[in-house]
């Protein structure tokens, strides 16, 4: 039987690195290609000049408006978290603020207790 070239580790780490980064860019480059050559791409339409459209009259500024309660971003975000984990809107019934230490007290309204011993 043959023997093999070579039993150098990185003589084989270099033969089998650059195979596989040269089949990266001959993929790379048949991705260029197809994205080139695209069938599907819909065709552009030339775009015809249109009129300048006169300057619409600058909005009068407003004071911001400030709403009590928790922030519709914060909704949407506590919304999302409780969906992730299987409830639907329909089940969740109110969104609330609690005091600064509310972890705290949440312990003990559910019967949690902790000994520091």
């Amino acid at each position: 039987m043959s023997e093999p070239v070579t039993t150098n580790p990185f003589v084989i780490m270099l033969i089998n690195m650059t195979v596989v980064f040269s089949v990266l860019i001959a993929l790379g480059l048949v991705i260029n290609l197809i994205h080139y050559v695209d069938p599907t791409k819909p065709k552009a339409a030339k775009k015809e000049p249109e009129a300048a459209a006169p300057a619409p009259a600058p909005a009068p500024t407003l004071a911001p408006v400030v709403e009590e309660g928790v922030p519709q971003e914060v909704i949407a975000v506590i919304a999302a978290a409780l969906m992730s984990y299987g409830y639907g809107p329909q089940q969740i019934r109110a969104v609330r603020p609690i005091e600064r230490n509310g972890w705290k007290r949440s312990g003990r309204t559910f019967g949690v207790t902790q000994t520091l011993d």
